[in-house]
């Protein structure tokens, strides 16, 4: 069932399969976590969204429609719960914390502890951008989605989002410059 494609196991959850269920959340669970965790800001917060999330596929599993990628109407899905989370804690701030960087063991320790560093200034300037601006980023360079998708998980016009993404490149180069960090990271 590992080669079977994310709107087959879609269809078969609407027929009731829980072994498609499995393989879904197998397959997506790690990816909606982040993102989530990135809005929350909060483990035991995020790990009950991940759950609220795929309740909702399998309850909802028989009306996706197939207009987007399955990972597309998942992400949508953890956004919308994700942002009516913090509209119900309006004392937590909204702030995005990014994932460390992953250590390429071929590096040597110097080499290592430079893109640490580096990782690190970059993680305080994505915090910096505002909220709109960090979920784009998120959006496109972690998780890989097009200017449509991304318009439609965020529910705004795609040259929005194009403009979005223009503003916040071009804040997040100015911040980096002034941290000490030019073009050609790491």
């Amino acid at each position: 069932m590992q080669a079977t494609s994310d709107e087959v196991l879609i269809a078969r959850i609407a027929g009731g399969d829980r072994l498609a269920m499995q393989v879904l959340y197998a397959r997506h669970h790690v990816r909606v976590y982040r993102f989530v965790l990135r809005l929350v800001r909060n483990d035991s917060a995020a790990e009950d969204l991940i759950s609220e999330v795929f309740l909702d596929v399998w309850r909802q599993a028989a009306s996706f429609e197939g207009r987007s990628a399955v990972t597309t109407w998942l992400l949508a899905i953890a956004r919308f719960k994700a942002l009516s989370t913090l509209r119900r804690r309006p004392e937590e701030e909204l702030d995005d914390e990014m994932a460390g960087a992953i250590e390429d063991p071929s590096d040597d320790p110097g080499r290592t502890l430079e893109i640490k560093e580096k990782s690190e200034i970059l993680r305080k300037c994505l915090t910096a951008l505002s909220p709109e601006h960090r979920e784009i980023i998120d959006l496109v360079y972690y998780h890989e989605k097009s200017v449509e998708e991304v318009a439609e998980i965020v529910g705004i016009p795609e040259n929005t989002v194009k403009t979005r993404m223009f503003y916040a490149r071009k804040k997040l180069a100015e911040q980096l410059k002034a941290a000490g960090i030019e073009r050609g990271w790491p």
